[in-house]
């Protein structure tokens, strides 16, 4: 899929008009579906629309080039180490047009979420973290800042994006130690920046989901 391609999407969307939305990618080798089953257990009621896009079939090098959904390559066992700049571009400009589609629909970008695990996670924070108009909020679950050193360059000068970042402490794929060094990072840069940890792996937990809901609706009751 080029960066002109549009991303195939899951659409749950209310029966009357939706009054705001959350985009939210899926991790590594999943698909849109993944995170279909919680939108019950988020309590956000039928007035919020979800977009979940599948991400492109492309090989990792990291899983012997076999190729499976991913939003960028992974070259290395340390996954920050030697990053796919340019995929997490490819997807970023994707992810974009997902915003802007949501825009043309007439949604305000302070009613749109961008949320996202493990991958999804790094890429909604690639996207959040660089929009002009704040959104409502980037939920980043069992994930890192990706390309983290562009970040202070990059960043948008409006830093009022609140963040919910969550994380297993015995994560084996995503180490919990990058995620708190990208924590550290974001507060550093002057990020408000909503930290969680859950005594689990790379995964979620129904303690997660329930915070999850309680963010998500304060988020989205706030603007």
């Amino acid at each position: 899929m080029s960066d002109g391609e549009s991303l195939d999407c899951l659409e749950l969307g209310p029966k009357g008009p939706a009054e705001a939305c959350v985009i939210w990618l899926h991790g590594l080798g999943a698909d849109g579906h993944d995170f279909e089953p919680i939108v019950p257990e988020l309590g956000l009621g039928d007035t919020v629309r979800f977009i979940f896009p599948h991400a492109p079939h492309r090989p990792v090098t990291i899983n012997a080039g076999y190729v499976m959904r991913a939003w960028y390559d992974i070259a290395s066992p340390r996954i920050d180490a030697g990053q796919d700049g340019a995929g997490i571009e490819a997807s970023a400009v994707q992810v974009n047009a997902l915003i802007a589609r949501e825009l043309e629909r007439g949604m305000s970008p302070a009613r749109v979420v961008l949320a996202g695990f493990s991958q999804g996670g790094a890429i909604a924070l690639h996207v959040g973290l660089r929009r002009r108009e704040p959104l409502a909020g980037v939920l980043a679950l069992s994930t890192y800042l990706p390309l983290a050193e562009r970040l202070a360059n990059e960043a948008a000068p409006d830093r009022s994006v609140p963040i919910f970042m969550a994380h297993g402490t015995d994560d084996p794929i995503v180490p919990i130690a990058l995620g708190r060094d990208s924590r550290d990072r974001l507060t550093h840069e002057g990020y408000a920046v909503q930290w969680h940890e859950y005594p689990m792996g790379h995964g979620v937990c129904p303690e997660e989901v329930g915070d999850i809901g309680n963010w998500l609706r304060q988020r989205l009751s706030a603007n």
